[in-house]
């Protein structure tokens, strides 16, 4: 139990914050029930994709910046290809939008591995090129999502306690993460952010490894634009603001930025309770302006959080 709790110790604590930030909620709100965990679970899905993206590529020791517009780039695409399409047309616009993520991923990888240079100035400059792809796709916001696609987040699946949105991400994460987690390029990718050159003396491919990283990261973010267009019936060909909450959520989540440790279960709490927060300013009636004065606070003061503590590591 106590190897237990020493190992899961930051989770269970993240886990007890977004409890009593939830029961905070309720007494702020007396009306806030079933139906608000479900529009606050819908409104968080895009972002947790976003930060599960984000932490796959911090845990193999590097970051993509072009997250929020590689989501852009398979929001529109989805949102062009199914306005007016047919039930099983739709179907094949999924599969083909997650295969675009992949692409988009590996594109970003490969260049990466190939050029050498630093994947932070590397991921920059694929922002401007995905986002550019989105608007040549799509000008301004239009498009359509399969009304069979929009049912799977929207209400509840059985008990009204248990929003569709959460049983998507739920599945999503386990059908892609608990497998990879532990196979062999699951245990590579944790092995090159650890120590590349530890890992490329056991035999890893280190730049297949990295690559096939930033392509699960495009995944990930293939599918967080898949449910922005879900939530909102249409593409949005301008990046939202996912960049530095994925990166805060990713942090407070306990994934070490220098790569090597962390899951996704952790950001994935953080990620709501980020969201919680935003919206209790907003019930506390709380000004716009200084709402996201307060947000953007917290996120560069976790941000530099796990960088402080990543330099620590680095010297130890």
């Amino acid at each position: 139990m106590n190897r237990f709790a020493s190992k899961h110790g930051w989770t269970l604590g993240l886990l007890a914050l977004l409890v009593a930030l939830l029961a905070f909620t309720r007494v702020i709100q007396p009306d806030f029930g079933a139906s608000g965990l479900e529009t606050l679970t819908r409104a968080t899905l895009p972002f947790a994709f976003a930060t599960a993206a984000m932490a796959v590529v911090v845990i193999a020791g590097g970051i993509d910046l072009s997250v929020a517009s590689m989501m852009a780039v398979a929001g529109v695409t989805a949102a062009v290809l199914m306005e007016g399409a047919s039930g099983g047309a739709s179907v094949a616009v999924v599969g083909f939008v997650l295969l675009l993520g992949v692409i988009m991923g590996a594109i970003n990888g490969a260049l990466i591995v190939a050029t050498r240079v630093p994947d932070i100035v590397v991921t920059l400059a694929m922002l401007f090129v995905w986002e550019g792809v989105a608007l040549l796709i799509l000008k301004a916001p239009g498009g359509a999502a399969s009304p069979w696609l929009r049912n799977l987040i929207v209400g509840s699946l059985g008990a009204d306690w248990v929003p569709k949105s959460f049983v998507l991400l739920a599945l999503c994460l386990a059908i892609i993460w608990l497998p990879l987690r532990r196979s062999r390029l699951g245990l590579s990718i944790y092995a090159i952010g650890s120590d590349e050159l530890a890992a490329y003396r056991s035999g890893i491919a280190i730049g297949w490894t990295r690559i096939a990283a930033y392509a699960i990261c495009g995944l990930f973010a293939a599918m967080g634009g898949l449910a922005l267009t879900m939530s909102t019936g249409n593409g949005e060909p301008i990046p939202g603001p996912y960049l530095m909450a994925s990166v805060a959520a990713v942090v407070l989540g306990g994934v070490v930025l220098g790569g090597g440790r962390g899951a996704l279960l952790g950001p994935i709490i953080a990620v709501f309770i980020l969201r919680l927060v935003r919206m209790d300013l907003t019930l506390l009636s709380v000004d716009p302006n200084v709402t996201t004065i307060v947000e953007g606070s917290i996120m560069v003061v976790v941000v530099m959080l796990g960088a402080v503590l990543a330099s620590r590591r680095r010297r130890i």
